[in-house]
């Protein structure tokens, strides 16, 4: 069997719907979308007709679609821009322990600017209370930003609900939905939402392209300063071919969600399962229920989370410990922390993430390769024994 890569939530292959879109934006559609010339009125169209499939893929306007690098910069510019745009207003951010780092970092480079932030706990499952957030509004609260589905655990949060209570108190709303947008059905109207984050790798697009979903009439301020680009909000030479495979291939994923969903929902939960069967004292992270549906994240005791995955790789399986944007940290997770895990628990963590491409025959190859890898890893390990001697 070749390679089987169980990576997708930290990046998925391009599809061939989106490389397809692509290519003439590399050759005969070269022209800078902002030129008033024949060649860059060309390239504007193509620019154009992406963001009219991104923002119908969402159920909101073409022009609440701004292309930005990818979700990173996303969630920076909704929560910077949000928070000095309304600055007069008040200097209070609300958030929980389990965002993305785009958004933790990002707000707490906002306390150092003077901006006060609360950082919501969430239950054992992961899931923030909708009345704690309510509760944790005060009349200087500017900003609620809240993501729509953990990128470790899966999670899915009730980000419906806290859009009720922003519109409520009329505050402004920002999910990071990245691992959400072409996962599970995103509609920023029926979730009350007024900013939203994505990236075009997590749903078999090219990576360095994302978009930041603004409604109409929110303040947020300009993130990057220069050129007119993204009508005067986002300066820089507009990414064409990004911006053209990220639509195509988001159309792709938005035409086959429900179908793509129920079948990688039946691998997941085989793949749960078997783990949990078949390696002893095992534990599901996350949500059994309201997860994504390709998103496997279990914790394994007594076992070292870097040699689990050197352990897969060299037997052909690209797995991931947690966010691949901390992948050089030794520190154990902070949403596996923030839903309760002890320290050397949260270090021994394995996810395994599908997509629409996953096959039942490569869940199967996994389950018979994870356990032996286990074992032996657990048979070096001085804790186990311990462990296993105060069983008896």
């Amino acid at each position: 069997m070749d390679r089987i890569y169980m990576d997708n939530a930290a990046t998925t292959a391009v599809c061939p719907e989106a490389l397809s879109a692509m290519l003439p934006c590399f050759g005969e559609v070269f022209g800078n979308a902002s030129s008033i010339h024949g060649d860059g009125r060309k390239a504007r169209k193509y620019l154009e007709d992406a963001r009219k499939t991104v923002a119908a893929c969402l159920n909101a306007k073409p022009q609440e679609i701004y292309f930005t690098s990818g979700g990173s910069e996303s969630d920076n510019w909704a929560v910077k821009g949000a928070a000095f745009a309304n600055r007069e207003k008040g200097n209070h951010i609300i958030t929980t322990q389990i965002e993305h780092h785009a958004v933790l970092h990002t707000c707490q480079w906002l306390e150092k600017q003077g901006f006060e932030v609360t950082y919501l706990p969430v239950d054992e499952y992961g899931l923030v209370d909708p009345k704690a957030v309510e509760a944790a509004i005060t009349d200087r609260t500017i900003l609620i930003t809240v993501m729509a589905a953990n990128n470790e655990i899966g999670t899915l949060e009730p980000v419906a609900e806290i859009g009720k209570i922003a519109k409520a108190h009329k505050i402004l709303f920002h999910t990071d939905a990245v691992q959400a947008v072409g996962a599970v059905p995103v509609d920023v109207n029926a979730w009350g939402v007024d900013m939203l984050s994505l990236s075009g790798h997590k749903f078999h697009g090219p990576k360095g392209i994302g978009a930041l979903y603004v409604r109409t009439g929110s303040r947020v301020d300009t993130f990057l300063h220069g050129g007119a680009q993204e009508r005067g909000r986002r300066a820089s030479t507009e990414n064409v071919p990004g911006a053209v495979g990220m639509a195509a291939a988001l159309k792709k994923a938005v035409e086959n969600l429900e179908e793509n969903g129920m079948r990688m929902i039946d691998l997941r939960d085989r793949l749960i399962r078997g783990i949990l069967e078949s390696v002893p004292y095992a534990r599901l992270n996350g949500h059994p229920l309201m997860r994504l549906p390709g998103n496997v994240n279990v914790s394994i005791p007594y076992v070292e989370g870097e040699a689990l995955l050197l352990r897969l790789d060299l037997a052909g399986v690209s797995a991931s410990s947690g966010s691949a944007c901390t992948s050089g940290s030794l520190d154990p997770s902070h949403v596996l922390l923030a839903i309760g895990l002890p320290h050397e628990i949260a270090h021994g963590s394995l996810r395994l993430t599908l997509t629409d491409t996953s096959t039942g025959e490569e869940v199967d190859e996994v389950l018979r390769l994870l356990p032996p890898i286990v074992e032996t890893l657990r048979g070096m390990s001085p804790m186990y024994d311990d462990f296993l001697n105060g069983q008896k």
